[in-house]
């Protein structure tokens, strides 16, 4: 007879219990975040257009690089090239290393070695725009020279790359 007295112990602590809870009160919280629209680019030694070694009667020459673009996802952006004579149409002039007469004039391009002209991020017309996917993207760089008749040696020019997001 021990055994249901306590069963109806252990009944009556329970509902006990369950009176002693029966109201709640709740409210709510929110968990924020802001997600700000970013983007960068590499370009640097890796980037390098190089020409390599060529004869001084070489014509119609091109070579490429990639540049790498990294924005936010969904972010729209454009890409802008500066030669560093500042043409807005990505027409560079290559100057030589050491003191020297001659340059050698370059074309900056897209999509492939008789792609669009590409120029500065100022003449949207100019540029190369994509859509960040919050990975880098490899973008393609080509550069033609319709010539090189001019002194053995050296020329470089230096392109300044921008980002518009």
């Amino acid at each position: 007879m021990k055994k249901p007295s306590l069963i109806v112990a252990a009944v009556l602590a329970a509902l006990a219990t369950s009176a002693a809870i029966a109201d709640t009160a709740s409210s709510t919280f929110k968990v924020l975040i802001n997600v700000t629209k970013a983007c960068s680019v590499t370009a640097g030694t890796a980037s390098n257009i190089d020409f390599g070694s060529v004869l001084s009667s070489a014509t119609a020459l091109s070579a490429s690089s990639n540049i790498n673009v990294t924005c936010s996802k969904s972010t729209p952006y454009n890409i802008g090239l500066l030669p560093s004579n500042s043409n807005t149409s990505g027409a560079g002039v290559m100057s030589p290393t050491t003191t020297g007469p001659d340059t050698i004039p370059y074309q900056l391009r897209s999509v492939s070695a008789t792609g669009p002209v590409w120029g500065n991020a100022t003449s949207p017309a100019n540029t190369v725009a994509n859509t960040g996917t919050g990975a880098a993207q490899s973008i393609p760089v080509w550069a033609t020279v319709a010539s090189v008749n001019v002194t053995p040696g050296a020329y470089l020019d230096t392109v300044t790359v921008q980002v518009n997001y």
